[in-house]
């Protein structure tokens, strides 16, 4: 393997006051690092702690009138919405030119750098108090944990730098403990059959690159170019330096593939295109400022559960199932040991380079799939301004999305987020307006927008998510954009002929996993 270094850094400077809050050592929690960053007494008093949620719009609470004159009451706006929210089920499978897996690959980004524990959907709540149990970075932190010191039931006992991964009962699954609970960073990642084996899959290409390194196939000090000397031992040993070579490389790849393949696949061209080149240049799209939150609620909350909208009916696991899965069969039972017959072929997921068509997403839309519309693991209702709903009404995905935008989080709407962006706003459709609402939920407005988008999210919902993630990219220092900007993928991981994608990486990682030299000694129970 030949390390690309990248040279003199092309980001620019978005803005100091963000990059100091998000500044951390990779390997260290939060916490840690401003606790690190206190005793050395570079702290600045007005840093704010990073692992919380905020607004970039603004608070929006319940407004309206009754036709007697009397403000719309909780009942009214409940009973508003649900005929709308009831007929966006659909148990139809249209198809995109999305393949199914980067769904999925939108939630492992999700458990990345976003876990709201705490808001819920009935009770108001000010982001600004909401904890984000993640650590906001796209620095896989959900695969390596707080490092080998910290978190050291993810990585062997026998071989330094390596992820445990496998049971004897199938050497694909994730490593777990005698109770069957996966040994990972963030147990949302064993929900679903999917998501969990593509966490598989990071955790393999990572042991793949620290096969090769060991070989001597890796320029360990070219790897770790850029990385700030602060963030390295001064008397790191040759395996840990590996590791943190490792690591890096692995990074870079995924880093790469948020810019370069998950986001071309959701966001319109045009609007990405805008969003490239005004973090590139040194400016914050509109309606993002200096001091806007890292973590806004508006992703989070909204124009980042369009995923929703993308899942499919039923999926493809693999040849030999003789059937498809539907989504929550895939989670059954939940966080516990995955059966062999149901490993994933990748190539029914992803398109592999010259490979056949594989399943696809569903469009962005004001559609979701039935698989996912009822929610089987909701088992009680919900009170809302003194409302009761039925536990039949509460396991409605949609109502629960839209419930908790407008009771909960108040967040601006559709057209609100329009008009701070300068872009033109729509008019909230017919199936609102008949029942007096003029304002467009923001996670529905995305939905909508999308549809005169061709399936992508537009100059909201694309703005929003675009911003969020890479902005997350420079406001790291030891970012892709910011220490490798002229990063290519290696061909050794899957890059073919100037091409990469999530398909050449799961390739990759199906055609190499045999060469992990110490396979076995990784596995678990």
């Amino acid at each position: 393997m030949t390390f690309h270094s990248s040279g003199k850094t092309t980001a620019k400077k978005i803005d100091a006051k963000a990059r100091r809050a998000a500044r951390s050592v990779h390997g260290l929690s939060k916490y840690d690092t401003l606790v690190r960053e206190s005793v050395a007494g570079r702290t600045e008093p007005d840093v704010p702690l990073p692992q919380v949620f905020g607004r970039i719009g603004h608070r929006n609470p319940l407004t309206g009138m009754e036709a007697d004159g009397t403000p719309f009451s909780a009942a009214k706006v409940i009973a508003g919405f649900t005929d709308a929210l009831d007929a966006m089920r659909d148990d139809s499978d249209p198809a995109s030119d999305v393949d199914a897996g980067m769904t999925f690959f939108g939630q492992f980004i999700d458990h990345d750098v976003t876990l709201d524990a705490q808001s819920a959907i009935g009770t108001r709540i000010d982001p600004r108090s909401i904890r984000n149990v993640r650590t906001p970075a796209l620095d896989l932190d959900c695969v390596y944990g707080d490092g080998p010191e910290a978190s050291p039931h993810l990585y062997s006992p026998r071989h330094e730098g390596f992820l445990n991964f496998g049971t004897k009962a199938n050497p694909r699954d994730l490593a777990r403990n005698a109770h069957g609970t996966a040994l990972i960073g963030d147990p949302r990642n064993d929900e679903n059959q999917i998501v969990s084996q593509l966490q598989g899959a990071f955790v393999t290409l990572h042991n793949i690159v620290m096969t090769a390194i060991e070989a001597g196939e890796a320029d360990v000090p070219a790897a770790l170019s850029g990385i700030r000397s602060e963030a390295l031992a001064a008397d790191a040993d040759a395996g840990a330096m590996a590791f943190q070579a490792a690591r890096r490389i692995v990074r870079l790849h995924y880093q790469w593939l948020i810019m370069n393949d998950f986001l071309p696949a959701f966001v319109d061209a045009k609007v990405l295109h805008s969003v490239k080149h005004a973090l590139a240049s040194g400016h914050l799209p509109a309606p993002f400022k200096t001091d806007s939150p890292v973590m806004p609620i508006e992703f989070s909350g909204a124009a980042y559960r369009f995923g929703h909208a993308t899942v499919q009916n039923d999926y493809t696991l693999n040849t030999g199932a003789g059937r498809k899965f539907n989504l929550f069969e895939l989670g059954r039972p939940e966080f516990s040991s995955r059966k062999p017959e149901l490993n994933i072929d990748w190539e029914c997921l992803f398109r592999f380079p010259g490979g056949a068509d594989p399943d696809t997403a569903r469009p962005i839309g004001r559609k979701l799939p039935g698989s996912i519309f009822i929610l089987p693991f909701i088992n009680h209702g919900l009170s809302i301004d003194g409302e009761e709903l039925a536990v039949e009404e509460a396991r409605k995905l949609p109502h629960r999305n839209v419930f908790r935008d407008r009771f909960a989080l108040e967040l601006a709407s559709g057209q609100q987020m329009a008009r701070k962006m300068g872009v033109a706003e729509l008019r909230a459709p017919e199936e609102l307006r008949k029942s007096g609402i003029t304002k467009t939920p923001l996670w529905y407005y995305c939905l909508h927008e999308a549809e005169r988008c061709g399936g992508k999210l537009g100059p909201v919902g694309g703005t929003i998510v675009a911003t969020t993630l890479l902005r997350l990219l420079y406001l790291d220092p030891e970012s892709i954009v910011n220490t490798a900007p002229d990063f290519t993928p290696w061909a050794s991981l899957g890059a073919e002929d100037g091409k990469y994608s999530m398909g050449h990486m799961l390739k990759c990682v199906q055609d190499k996993r045999a060469s992990i030299a110490v396979a076995e000694d990784l596995i678990t129970g």
